[in-house]
Order: structure tokens, then sequence, then C-alpha cells
């Protein structure tokens, strides 16, 4: 664990490079405007549009979404501006604003020169079902060149690595929705540990067509902070924040099923896992088919992998997850499930 003068110093770099706070407002006039510009293509006439829909309340309704909330996020997908074009095909819109330059608490008392997707971390989750139209209206509001780059089926010019978006400027990412399963998206400038270590990324679901079964849905991001600039991880967290959920248990239902969408995004280390007490989960190895490969308590993914995870608790209590690996678990990437009847 750090020790309180090397956390001191921790907080202190954090700060001085952090002093530059801009939070990323969606809402002010100037975005508006910003989002009018870049709506290309279709006539705007023949669409059906359906709103924009962030989670079952429909709204993000916090004033200054500058924040890592991993109660939030942890069951949060953002399923963008719906609208139906001429053909059927229903196309999601999303805007995504990049920023380099705000100052975020990431363990108390610890603040970090963040940068984020949209004010937060992690990014938001983009959500789709297989053979939608995406669009991702892409806005660089911070000082260095950032760009989105999704794991997914897409065209070349839509990779998000040749086509680097300067401090400024704006990029209209346009795709296909496939094929379903669990994916991610981060920034691609490099050095790209640096932009990944800072905060820039985010979960992507494509759902199949069918759908999955009815489950309580929620998303684990596996990620980490080094706050001493040493290219070793001094937090380790799920969610951005390091014994959140030991805190504030995840609460379930026995008997219900429980679908995790799990993703590793931690830099500078190779590995990372994931261990459930007292139960066993059935595995679906990036989410890219509809039959179980495993069925285990515990897995191990190098950075950039994502399984789906389902389970369901026989009996009430709580239960720890966390990673078994120990020293991750020590500092921070620990959790607890909080099972009801």
């Amino acid at each position: 664990m750090l020790s309180a003068k090397l956390l001191l110093a921790a907080v202190v770099a954090a700060a001085v490079l952090g002093t530059a706070f801009a939070a990323a407002s969606l809402g002010s006039p100037a975005q508006a405007q910003k989002e009018e510009k870049l709506v290309q293509g279709h006539a705007l006439e023949s669409y059906t549009t359906t709103g924009d829909v962030l989670d079952p309340e429909h709204q993000d309704t916090r004033a200054n979404p500058a924040e890592i909330d991993p109660d939030r996020y942890l069951r949060e997908f953002n399923y963008g501006r719906t609208s139906t074009l001429p053909d059927g095909t229903t196309m999601r819109e999303f805007t995504i604003i990049a920023d380099d330059k705000q100052t975020l608490e990431v363990s108390p008392g610890v603040f970090y020169n963040a940068w984020t997707f949209n004010g937060t971390i992690p990014g938001p989750t983009i959500r789709a079902t297989e053979g939608d139209l995406v669009r991702i209206n892409f806005i660089n509001n911070g000082s260095k060149p950032h760009t989105m780059h999704f794991h997914s089926i897409h065209e070349a010019q839509m990779d998000g690595v040749f086509e680097v978006i300067a401090p400024g400027g704006q990029f209209t990412y346009e795709f296909r929705a496939e094929p379903y399963g669990l994916f991610l998206y981060h920034c691609h400038v490099q050095p790209i540990e640096e932009h990944i270590a800072h905060g820039l990324y985010g979960v992507y679901i494509i759902d199949p067509k069918e759908g999955r079964p009815d489950a309580d849905e929620m998303v684990i991001l596996m990620n980490g902070y080094d706050t001493d600039f040493d290219t070793e991880n001094n937090f380790y967290t799920v969610n951005g924040i390091p014994f959140y959920y030991m805190h504030h248990p995840i609460q379930i239902e026995k008997d219900r099923l429980v679908r995790v969408y799990l993703v590793n995004i931690l830099e500078f280390d190779p590995i990372n896992n994931f261990h459930l007490h007292g139960n066993v989960y059935n595995v679906y190895r990036t989410g890219t088919g509809l039959t179980v490969d495993e069925s285990t308590d515990m897995i191990t993914m190098s950075q950039g992998e994502r399984s789906i995870l389902e389970f369901s608790y026989k009996y009430p209590g709580t239960y720890m997850f966390h990673a078994h690996k120990t020293e991750f678990a020590e500092k921070g990437w620990v959790g607890t499930f909080l099972v009801k009847e």
C-alpha cells in the first residue's frame, strides 16, 4: 500500500497536472450547435425519432457530468438517440466529448488528472442491436489529439487509428453494429498507454437480434490508476473507485439470473482476473456466441479481453468478488454482492 509520504506526493502531483478543470456539458448551447453541425447523411425529416435513451429512466439528470459514479455506471446503458431510416434500419446516434483537462477524485483524498469521454471514468456504455447503424459524433475538447477506436467490424476509415482528431476538432464515426457481442472502445493515439491509463475507454455492447434471456444486467470494468506516474498502478478498481463495492454492496435477488459484462482495460499489468465467492458462473467469451464456453469461479483475462458471465445465487447473504491477484485486491479491486430474498 502507499506510504503517507508517497500518497501526499501523488495527490500534489495530480493536483498540479489537473488544475485546468473543464467539465464537458452536453446541455450547453455551444455543444448543441457543434452537434447539429455534425449531423450528416440522410435527410433528418425522414427520421422517426424516439429520443435519447440513457437508462430505464431515459434521462441523465446530473447537473455536472464530470464524476466517477460506480453505482450509476453499473447498470446504465446509453442507447443513443434513435431514428428509423427509410429502409427500416434503426440508427443510434451518440455524442461523445473527449477532455483531458479534468481533475477527478479517484480515491478518497486522491485527485488525478483524468482524461474522459463525456466527463466520466469509464466512458458511457454504448449499446446497440446487431444490424443497427451507429453514428458517433465525436468532439475533442481536450488539449491533446484523441480518437475513438471501437473493437468490432467496421470500415478502415472508421477505425480511429490514423484519423487523429486535433484539439477542438470533430469527427463522425459511422458503422453497422456487428457482430453481436461484448466489445470496448478507447483512444488509440500514441502513446496509447498514456491515453488508456488516464481514463479514455468504455464498453460497447451489441445485442443479438433475438436478444438474450431476461436478467439483472450490469457492467464490471476492471481498471487502475498510476497516481505517481512510474508506470505501475497504485490503485486497482472496478468501475472507477477502489474498494467502492465493499462499502456499497451490489444488491441482487436470490435465484434471479445475473448477467455481468466483464471487461479488462487495466494498463501496466499483463493480466487481471475475476473470482466469485460461493458460486460459479457460466462464461460466454467475448459474448459472440450463445452457448456456454465454461463454468468456473475464476477467469483470467489480458488487457482488452471481455467475457459475459451469468449466474444466480441459491442462498441469501453477502458474498465477495475480487481479483485473485492479491496485490490487486489489497489495493482496491474487491467488492461484495448482497443477495436478498
